[in-house]
């Protein structure tokens, strides 16, 4: 998360966008957003910037020229003249409403913010930020007038939950900027109108996104192939993930030859790894390097979805740490399945 402290929002401008096949308004503002005191500002800050990961970023791409790029070009002409905010920002606004006609995207407030001071690698650099709400929450307001109390319903939002937002460094401009992404609405595929379509946007080949890519490869290959190509039980799934998430917690370096040797051990094992990892590059449009250092807060990040139990029915849950040896599987004479589990002391 970044750290608010030392930034000051400087202007932002708010438009109203929609989807164009359903007929909804693109209402363009004239003038920036009257900011009335400064805690408004701080709520705010709070709700533009809380939700971004700093290690995650990416930058804009375009097929054939960066420059090509609508966002990119836009936003590097207001980094260039700050004054320029309400004319970018309604192209922006104009931009956003012409992607938005998959029949998922909503229709919401879209705004375009100047940061000063915002803390990034190590220094302090200008930022622009993108952001849409695209959902409202329901909350009960209670006043107190002519010494009654009164109660009425109201439609707001909820500056804990950021729909979706781009916040771009003044950095590497000719690489396409650094920036941070969030999209926590219209997940699927087949609607990420914000990440795909309006920013055009692609991962840095960092450590952070080599080691979180390495990591989602491994458990998308022993949850979804490993098991359709070999005869293997939940209990070997689990002890290659947990093999798996253990090379990374332990080592600064990854080398896949390395990796190979340690977690996946069989040669027809790791040639079906291989092909699973080009498949999985190319669907991505994400090259991954058989060597990096390895970024401990992708592992920390990766870690949460890395389930180490076996689900018997109903009736029982078996979370596995380490010692595949230590526990076995088999059928009794009746046809009934069971796992016996040795172990030394219990805790």
């Amino acid at each position: 998360m970044i750290k608010t402290d030392s930034i000051s929002l400087s202007s932002v401008v708010l438009h109203l966008t929609g989807n164009p096949t359903r007929g909804d308004e693109l209402s363009l503002s004239d003038k920036a957003l009257e900011i009335e005191d400064e805690i408004t500002e701080k709520l705010l800050l709070r709700y533009f910037i809380g939700s971004f990961n700093e290690n995650e970023t990416y930058r804009f791409t375009h097929l054939s020229d960066l420059a090509l790029n609508e966002v990119y070009s836009y936003v590097s002409a207001l980094f260039e003249n700050s004054d320029t905010l309400l004319e970018k920002s309604q192209q922006l606004a104009e931009f956003l409403h012409s992607k938005s006609t998959h029949v998922k995207v909503k229709s919401g407030e879209f705004y375009v913010a100047l940061f000063d001071n915002v803390p990034f690698e190590d220094t302090t650099v200008k930022a622009i930020g993108l952001f849409k709400t695209e959902n409202k929450e329901t909350f009960l307001r209670v006043s107190h007038r002519s010494k009654q109390w009164h109660m009425s319903q109201e439609d707001g939002i909820n500056i804990a939950k950021l729909d979706k937002g781009c916040l771009i460094f003044h950095t590497h401009t000719h690489e396409g900027y650094k920036c941070c992404v969030v999209d926590n609405t219209n997940k699927g595929q087949d609607a990420q109108y914000w990440i795909r379509d309006f920013l055009q946007v692609t991962p840095w080949a960092d450590s952070y996104h080599q080691t979180d890519k390495y990591l989602a490869l491994c458990k998308h290959f022993i949850t979804e192939e490993y098991p359709e190509k070999f005869e293997v039980t939940k209990t070997d799934q689990v002890d290659m993930l947990n093999r798996s998430i253990d090379y990374f917690k332990t080592h600064d370096q990854f080398s896949m030859q390395q990796f190979a040797e340690e977690v996946i051990h069989h040669t027809d094992v790791v040639e079906a790894f291989m092909d699973h990892k080009k498949n999985f590059q190319q669907s991505r449009q994400f090259e991954m390097e058989d060597e990096f250092a390895i970024h401990l807060a992708a592992v920390k990040k990766q870690q949460r979805v890395f389930k180490s139990v076996v689900k018997l029915d109903k009736n029982f849950h078996i979370y596995i740490h380490g010692r595949r040896d230590l526990i076995e599987k088999g059928v009794d004479e009746t046809g009934r399945k069971y796992y016996k589990i040795y172990y030394e002391a219990e805790e």
